[in-house]
């Protein structure tokens, strides 16, 4: 069995459902990012918006990471940069199925679950090197990416 924990603990796991994706082959940038936007939305909400970010029909706002990336036309007050990531998208939406399904196999209400935490932090380096001309080489580094969701079962609208 595998020796990781998340990086939140103080949930109650009587509320609380949680699915990770480890090693991850997709840039832990982009990953934040997406992370960041998701969190706090209702987990329909996130699904669609996901959604249409495979599709590209909606931009996540690039905080942090934004050097080189262009204005898009539909982010929130407060960023200019966005762009579509939509491999980093799909494998999130995979890891929030996996957690939609926890929740599902314990009980809850999907309608009224929300995502409390979310995070994407690098993992391992994958090293591998690059032949060059006259005997040479050069490394070429990927680093994986580690994914967390935390979904909470909140009480329901009166």
């Amino acid at each position: 069995m595998p020796k990781w924990g998340y990086s939140i603990t103080d949930i109650d796991p009587e509320k609380t459902v949680k699915a990770s994706g480890r090693e991850v082959r997709v840039s832990h940038k982009a990953a934040r990012e997406v992370c960041q936007t998701i969190k706090g939305m209702m987990l329909d909400e996130a699904k669609t918006f996901l959604q249409d970010v495979i599709k590209k029909k909606k931009p996540v706002p690039f905080r942090r990471f934004k050097k080189k990336a262009g204005h898009r036309h539909g982010l929130e007050k407060g960023a200019f940069a966005g762009r579509y990531p939509a491999k980093v998208a799909s494998h999130i939406l995979k890891v929030l199925e996996n957690a939609e399904a926890n929740a599902e196999f314990r009980g809850f209400d999907l309608e009224n679950l929300r995502i409390i935490h979310a995070s994407a932090y690098p993992g391992m380096k994958i090293k591998r090197f690059t032949f060059r001309a006259m005997g040479r080489s050069t490394p070429k580094h990927q680093t994986l990416s580690h994914i967390e969701l935390i979904l909470q079962q909140t009480e329901e609208k009166t």
